[in-house]
């Protein structure tokens, strides 16, 4: 292929993900497409061009309050963030978008069997009922739980407090929590908010939440979800992911 046509190839995929992806993620969507090209071709291409993969920025907010009275699990997840199918190991956490009129939090769960986010929750406060608790009812009416589940997060109020795990109760649930000060103990959740913030937030000034609350919703539902394709699956988008657990059950 000339290098002129595989440039523009390489610019419209970039455009489309709205500049999102870096050369791994470009060359497989090429490929996906029938455009054969190597990633260090399209990373020479790219470079030589100054066509990049929108950066993130590191700011933190505290949003784990970790300062309770509440029993903490302990967990069980140990690092292991693979699960043979869906319903199986759950991970949530919770974060912060910056708005005009103050923070917005965003509460996730999300499935290690295909990565795909079930729960979510929006609030301009921290509390347990318009967190986690919200969340936990949303991925609850997304996905169906598998024999014994098991749910992991850190440490936080929200998490520990006896409403949340109320919810749990009701259910075959295991609660795990991270060690004390140890993201890498939930770094799947982890991992997302850092996609999340590098792809949008920090490029974005939200006038205010109500604006925040729809480009989350579509960069969740239209992106994330259904679109952006993941390294830890292949390069596959959780729906693929979750599509192929579904074919794979029925022949079985």
């Amino acid at each position: 292929m000339k290098q002129t046509q595989l440039l523009d190839d390489i610019r419209q995929v970039h455009a489309e993900s709205q500049a999102r992806y870096g050369s791994p993620r470009i060359a497989d969507e090429l490929r996906e497409r029938g455009i054969e090209a190597s990633r260090n071709r399209v990373a020479r291409l790219m470079h030589k061009a100054a066509i990049r993969s929108i950066m993130y920025k590191k700011y933190r907010v505290q949003t784990t309050d970790s300062s309770h009275d509440y029993p903490v699990a302990k967990n069980l997840l140990n690092r292991e963030f693979t699960a043979n199918r869906p319903g199986q190991k759950w991970v949530s956490d919770i974060t912060y978008i910056p708005t005009h009129e103050g923070w917005l939090y965003l509460t996730t769960v999300l499935d290690l069997a295909d990565r795909k986010v079930i729960g979510w929750a929006l609030s301009d406060n921290l509390k347990a009922i318009d967190t986690s608790i919200a969340a936990w009812r949303m991925a609850l009416k997304n996905r169906q739980i598998e024999g014994e589940l098991l749910f992991h997060s850190d440490r936080g109020v929200q998490y520990a407090c006896t409403e949340f795990r109320e919810q749990l109760k009701r259910l075959p649930v295991v609660q795990s929590m991270s060690r004390k000060g140890n993201c890498w103990d939930n770094a799947v959740a982890e991992s997302f908010f850092k996609t999340f913030k590098s792809e949008l937030v920090n490029h974005t000034d939200f006038p205010t939440r109500s604006v925040a609350r729809l480009a989350t919703f579509e960069y969740i539902e239209g992106w994330y979800n259904r679109r952006r394709k993941h390294s830890s699956l292949n390069y596959q988008t959780p729906a693929q992911q979750e599509s192929y657990f579904y074919t794979s059950s029925m022949a079985a």
